[in-house]
């Protein structure tokens, strides 16, 4: 059972890793670097950038959260709560995550990409992408905080 734990939580460590970085990235780089491009230009690859990350950040963020919940699901029932612990931490963390991504940045992802395919500049762009960005550091502080709980649950 606990080469199941080490494996699931090795798998949740890597997959919580590509959605921790596209976030950090996000907040440290894509964020300031908006800023300073017309509305268009917004539009056009914030609305590109949506259309592709829905599409294919759900692998490895579903992927993260079956991980690190069937981590947390065997190592408790094999009565290794020092595994488990961490590891439902982690789970808990993703799902917070989750919510937030649903209900605030997935709506604002689809408008932005309807937008670009449809060539038009939305006049609330910036207040759309301010949303956005107004819970970019938070989900990146919930992934780095499950990704570290996976890793206490490795180390152990």
């Amino acid at each position: 059972m606990i080469d199941v734990v080490r494996i699931a939580a090795l798998i949740a460590v890597l997959s919580i890793g590509v959605v921790y970085g596209t976030d950090v990235f996000c907040a440290m780089v894509q964020r300031p670097a908006l800023a300073r491009v017309d509305d268009r230009a917004l539009t056009a690859v914030m609305g590109n950038v949506h259309r592709y990350g829905d599409r294919r950040m759900p692998i490895p963020g579903a992927l993260g959260i079956i991980a690190a919940a069937t981590c947390a699901a065997v190592a408790g029932m094999a009565g290794r709560w020092a595994e488990a612990i961490p590891a439902a931490t982690a789970v808990g963390l993703l799902l917070v995550w989750l919510v937030l991504y649903r209900n605030v940045s997935a709506p604002i992802n689809r408008q932005l990409a309807e937008a670009a395919d449809a060539g038009d500049v939305p006049a609330n762009v910036r207040v759309l992408q301010r949303n956005w960005d107004r819970i970019i550091t938070t989900r990146a502080v919930l992934q780095g905080l499950a990704l570290a709980a996976m890793c206490v649950t490795l180390l152990i």
